[in-house]
């Protein structure tokens, strides 16, 4: 067997590698080569700079970070003292005005994180012809590996297995296509340049092909600038299994193991695990044999991800990708190896040896157990993940401890911006096998509360309780074969209404005093001696932004100094006690047969509630006569904005016939292409927004008439 084989071909590499490493870790020679690093330019933001600075300033490094105007209140850029305002929004990516800054605040090397200029030669180049460490590989590892053509004829040489797929210079669309049916449906067109799932799609039949291109181009070149595709073959059980390699300057190159990242939307990890369920030993040391050949291919050094595809029918795998960086997902090789890998990277960089051998990480990563890292992100897994933002009006997240670890880039005040990745935070527990991972996972979700933009949280859950992905039967199109189970609305229980409706009710109360420095720490029912009524008129907040929204009406009628009944619905719950506590926005409210504890949260007339692990939207709503009175304006002919947003390209004018589905409009949002369709057969009446226009979320774009209204 071909994996056997090269397993004990690893094992014989293996015995080599650790007697060198050892010979080369006391060798003076290597002491002497050491340059420390006193002071570091993090060249990026938000959680990244954050996570870098802090492993910098435990080994007294100096940081200096960046921040753009729409970061000037963000965490990073209050993290250290030296702190340098870009400017405008796309400023991280100036590379020059960069390297000029380093020199400026007498920094010796940059850390570019591990997104925006960390994969880029010219920066890396640049930085090196300065006089300053790039704490990252040689430019020209960079350069080889950042073309996805000239990266798979490197593996090809090198032995590493390729998929079969067209990486050649013509890139005229027909003869694309016919490379295409040459491979045979489906496949999948990627950017050359791409990375993060920005500018790929999925063909699945040729009729489809030149819109699908026209699409990956258009997103490749606003993300990359750069629209050069290649074309591979779609394997249509794929699973996303990556590894970790770490080289330093002395020819040591050793795999930190594996991660499976096959729970994907939008072509992008919001799940990542180690080790790979389900992954013979004997493919498991092949993997990582192979991934080291990729890295030695190059001549790599420091931190970098291979990337293979992994075929569930016929258990082969295919390199897809090298990304030359530290990746978003890291932590999850961490929590495995007990290892800081940003450390890793300031010892390479500095010309230090890698802190342990092959064998060493080997015996680590088999006696630690499993880990797990979930992504949180602002978006509406309801509305194909489209990107949310805003302000940050509550968040609580799950203490941490050393099994579960929150990487983090926002505190509560902050706000999500639109001009960026839309992540919140990165949550990673570990445990001592899978299942005891997800099951912290679970649990630390229940615990985070995010109010303010819509959240990824409630989907995770189900993920960790989805009986495929808990047995470990994963792959990347787990989410689209699993939608029914994933996307089953749950209707909120009767209870959480009344809780939405006290409240209102208490809240009023506690902020109606004169002083609100002098009002009691905790408001309970009732309302005062001349008892009172109240009628609240609540909406759940579809998800998907389209489920018919029925109002439930909620009436509380005090029956005592400390009691009330409440009515929702048809549903009567009689003798209840209620208080609020404002200082954590904590309603505790005892029923008649439960108590509950729910977190309430009112943004105007929009209410979040967090209660036994769950999360909550409602509206507050007028009564229809309200409505009526008072002229509210009807927009259901109006398809409005998801998201703040920039539009792309409009795809008809005013008076033109559309079938429902067809594409209307393309937006872009936190660097996302967005395709609005319409809901209907209809006609446009107006176009409200036209190319170039910056929109806000829930403005109308595009008015319509359905076919067969007046």
């Amino acid at each position: 067997m071909r994996a056997v084989q090269k397993s004990k071909h690893l094992s014989r590499n293996l015995v080599s590698l650790n007697a060198a490493a050892h010979a080369r870790r006391s060798s003076s020679a290597v002491a002497s080569s050491i340059k420390p690093l006193t002071s570091v330019l993090i060249a990026n933001r938000g959680e990244i700079a954050l996570r870098v600075g802090r492993t910098a300033s435990e080994y007294g490094i100096r940081t200096t970070t960046l921040y753009t105007d729409p970061d000037a209140r963000s965490q990073h850029a209050l993290s250290s003292p030296y702190a340098v305002n870009l400017g405008e929004p796309s400023a991280y990516l100036d590379g020059d005005r960069i390297i000029q800054i380093a020199k400026d605040y007498g920094c010796q090397g940059i850390h570019p994180g591990y997104g925006f200029l960390s994969e880029n030669p010219a920066f890396a180049r640049k930085c090196t012809e300065a006089g300053l460490t790039f704490i990252g590989p040689p430019w020209q590892a960079i350069e080889a590996m950042g073309s996805k053509s000239e990266s798979k004829d490197i593996m090809t040489a090198a032995g590493v297995p390729c998929i079969p797929g067209y990486h050649g210079s013509n890139q005229d669309p027909g003869h694309l296509k016919t490379e295409a049916e040459k491979i045979g449906y489906p496949v999948l067109l990627k950017a050359v340049k791409g990375g993060g799932g920005k500018g790929m799609r999925i063909v699945n039949k040729q009729e489809e092909f030149f819109d699908q291109l026209t699409s990956a181009k258009s997103e490749a070149r606003n993300s990359f600038g750069d629209e050069v595709m290649l074309v591979e073959k779609y394997i249509t059980t794929p699973r996303h299994i990556e590894v970790q390699v770490f080289a330093d300057k002395h020819g040591n190159c050793v795999a930190l193991g594996e991660r499976d990242c096959s729970i994907q939307r939008r072509h992008q990890k919001i799940l990542e695990e180690s080790p790979a369920p389900h992954l013979k030993d004997e493919i498991r040391q092949d993997i990582w044999e192979k991934a080291r050949a990729a890295a030695l291919a190059v001549k790599y050094e420091g931190a970098g991800t291979v990337e293979f595809i992994f075929d569930n029918d016929t258990g082969e795998f295919f390199f897809m990708e090298m990304n030359t960086r530290l990746q978003v997902e890291h932590p999850v090789t961490e929590m495995v190896t007990g290892e800081d890998l940003v450390r890793w990277q300031l010892i390479v960089a500095e010309g230090g040896s890698l802190p342990l051998t092959q064998q060493e990480i080997e015996q680590r990563i088999s006696e630690r157990g499993a880990a797990i890292e979930a992504r949180i992100y602002a978006e509406n897994p309801d509305m194909n993940f489209i990107p949310d933002s805003g302000l940050l009006l509550h968040l609580k997240t799950p203490k941490p401890t050393p099994n579960v670890r929150i990487d983090a880039g926002f505190v509560a005040g902050d706000e999500v911006s639109s001009h960026y990745d839309p992540m919140i935070a990165k949550l990673i527990v570990q445990g001592p096998t899978r299942e005891a991972a997800i099951q912290k996972l679970h649990a630390a979700l229940e615990e985070y509360e995010v109010a303010g933009p819509i959240t990824n949280i409630e989907f995770l859950k189900k993920i960790c309780v989805s009986r495929d992905f808990v047995a470990g039967s994963v792959e990347t199109g787990y989410i689209q074969k699993h939608h029914d189970e994933l996307f089953t609305p749950e209707l909120p229980a009767p209870e959480i209404y009344a809780q939405a409706a006290l409240g209102l009710a208490l809240q009023t109360t506690s902020s109606s005093a004169s002083d609100p420095f002098s009002g009691p720490p905790v408001t309970a029912l009732g309302f005062g001696n001349g008892y009172q009524q109240h009628e609240y008129h609540l909406v759940e907040i579809p998800a998907d932004g389209k489920a018919p929204s029925t109002s439930t009406p909620v009436q509380i009628h005090q029956t005592a100094l400390s009691k009330v009944d409440i009515t929702v619905g048809d549903t009567a719950y009689e003798d209840i006690t209620s208080a609020f506590t404002p200082s954590s926005n904590t309603l505790t409210t005892f029923f008649p047969h439960t108590r509950l504890s729910t977190t309430f949260i009112r943004d105007a007339d929009r209410l979040t509630l967090f209660t036994q692990g769950k999360q909550h939207r409602l509206q507050l709503a007028l009564p229809k006569w309200a409505e009526k009175a008072l002229g509210v304006k009807d927009v259901t002919n109006s398809i409005l904005a998801p998201m703040p947003c920039k539009v792309l390209r409009v795809e008809v004018e005013e008076g033109q016939g559309v079938k429902k589905d067809q594409p209307l409009m393309v937006i872009e949002s936190m660097k996302m292409e967005t395709v609005i369709r319409s809901p209907v057969d209809g006609f446009i009446r107006r176009v409200v927004h036209g190319k170039g226009d910056i929109v806000k979320a829930g403005t109308a774009l595009v008015e319509f008439m359905e076919e067969g209204r007046d």
